[in-house]
Order: C-alpha cells, then sequence, then structure tokens
C-alpha cells in the first residue's frame, strides 16, 4: 500500500530520446524516473524537510518493459513511495500512453537517505518521513 499519493505528469515524447530502433531508448526511461521523483520530493517540501546535511542517493533500478513508445505521443507518467524503512524507502513508477491507456513500462528505484559529508546511511528524520503523508 503506497504511503504517498500519486503524482502525475504527463510528457510529449522529444526525438532526442529516440534510438536505432525508432522508440523510446531504455536509458529515457530511467532519467525520466529520476527527474518525476526530484520534481515530485520537491514539491511535496522535502528537499526543505531534510536540510543541507543530507540527501537521497539510488541504490537500484528496477524496470519492465512492455510496449514501445515513439516521437510524439504523450506518455502520463506516475509515480509513489511505496514504503519507508529505517535509511531506505522504494518508489513505484508507471508510464502510460495517453492515446490508449496502455502500460509501457513499470518500475521501481530503491533511495537510500544518506550523510551529505560522509556518504553513510541515515536514519530518515520524522519530519522527511511526514512529508509523503
Amino acid at each position: 500500500m503506497p504511503i504517498s499519493p500519486t503524482y502525475i505528469k504527463t510528457i510529449t515524447v522529444p526525438q532526442t530520446v529516440i534510438d536505432e530502433n525508432g522508440h523510446v531508448n531504455n536509458v529515457a526511461y530511467v532519467q525520466w524516473m529520476q527527474d518525476i521523483a526530484l520534481e515530485h520530493y520537491s514539491s511535496i517540501g522535502g528537499i526543505q524537510a531534510q536540510g543541507p546535511d543530507a540527501t537521497w542517493v539510488i541504490r537500484e533500478h528496477r524496470i519492465e518493459y512492455f510496449l514501445p513508445a515513439y516521437a510524439g505521443e504523450e506518455i502520463e507518467i506516475r509515480t509513489w513511495v511505496e514504503n519507508i524503512q529505517r535509511v531506505r524507502s522504494l518508489r513505484k513508477y508507471e508510464f502510460v500512453r495517453k492515446a490508449d491507456g496502455k502500460t509501457l513500462v513499470k518500475g521501481e528505484t530503491d533511495w537510500v537517505f544518506v550523510d551529505v559529508k560522509s556518504g553513510r546511511p541515515l536514519a530518515i528524520p520524522q519530519e522527511v518521513s511526514d512529508v509523503f503523508k
């Protein structure tokens, strides 16, 4: 059960992410996952809540590709925080083609909360956990 409401953004696939196979390159999805995660986190006050001495780093991405997307198509990107543990948080993503409602890609990212100076994991403060509710 997600602990945060779903954050949704619609993008139009630019020609610049189309690969030699004529569809969106898989690397573009990873970039979009990171971009929407940061946009969502910023929009709910996460950056202010964490302060300047901590940050999130990616431990692992998992992505499953179902259907290709093409230049000019509108894609709805959905993301939400699935859970928060002591030092980690699991965020999920779905990419849906607006024209037919078909799921193109599903993914998830395991994020780790760390001390900026040492790079060591930090316990996620309550102030940070609270922004996701």
